[in-house]
């Protein structure tokens, strides 16, 4: 039998994107559940690899909901299963792993901070060893959505850095990784967003589409090239 990828939606609208293409192109097996609708998180052992979205909850809530993602998250960790996290995924999984979720010092949204200056994340001397980040450049464009960040254990390795939101990539342990930032965005994401995110409407669309339209080559490789790389890891290429 194949490899099969469990991708788990915090909310409807933040989906895999470049990732989903990937997926596609090389037929790999999905199981795609949005605990938003009310699906409960699946079993993730039965998978051999975990993948899990943002949205604009909080790892810190005390839901039943969250409770049980924070649960599977670490039964995953505790099993060594290939893991991504990506925002929100990220936080869930520094909390599933005895870390801490805490308020961002600078909320971040968009392709430019509030000193009008493009995010911009850049690899630690770890992250620059990682496989996650091969063939990839030392310091690469983002998109930022999040108003909290994540305190590491000693055991948890920061891979990448960014200028005011400080953990912007993490491993937790062999094959588990967290990134604030997101790689994953596609022009028709963005444009959702847009119209769904409560941070983003009060933005200007027209404007954020067109920063994008800017960056979207370099973009699009840099996070193809990071999809693949956790698909590497997972054993899925």
């Amino acid at each position: 039998m194949g490899k099969s990828l469990l991708i788990v939606k915090n909310i409807a609208h933040e989906g895999a994107g470049l990732l989903a293409a990937e997926l596609e192109r090389r037929a790999i097996a999905v199981e795609t559940v949005d605990l938003s609708t009310g699906c409960r998180f699946p079993d993730p052992l039965v998978h051999d690899a975990l993948v899990i979205l943002g949205g604009p909850q909080s790892a810190n809530d005390t839901s039943e909901r969250m409770l049980q993602e924070i649960e599977q998250a670490d039964r995953a960790l505790r099993a060594e299963l290939p893991v991504l996290g990506i925002c929100l995924g990220l936080q869930v999984l520094v909390k599933a792993g005895g870390g801490s979720v805490v308020d961002s010092p600078v909320r971040e949204t968009g392709f430019f901070d509030h000193e009008g200056q493009p995010y911009h994340v850049k690899l630690t001397g770890e992250g620059q060893r990682d496989p996650l980040f091969a063939e990839m450049s030392r310091t690469f464009r983002v998109f930022q959505l999040h108003g909290e960040t994540v305190k590491l254990t000693d055991s948890m390795r920061l891979l990448a850095e960014g200028k005011h939101c400080t953990n912007q990539a993490v491993r937790i342990g062999n094959n588990a990784y967290g990134l604030q930032c997101h790689f994953e965005l596609t022009p028709a994401m963005l444009a959702e967003w847009c119209r769904l995110d409560h941070d983003l409407v009060r933005m200007d669309a027209t404007e954020l589409a067109g920063q994008f339209r800017a960056v979207s080559e370099e973009y699009t490789a840099t996070g193809l090239l990071l999809m693949r790389n956790f698909l590497r890891i997972a054993g899925m290429l």
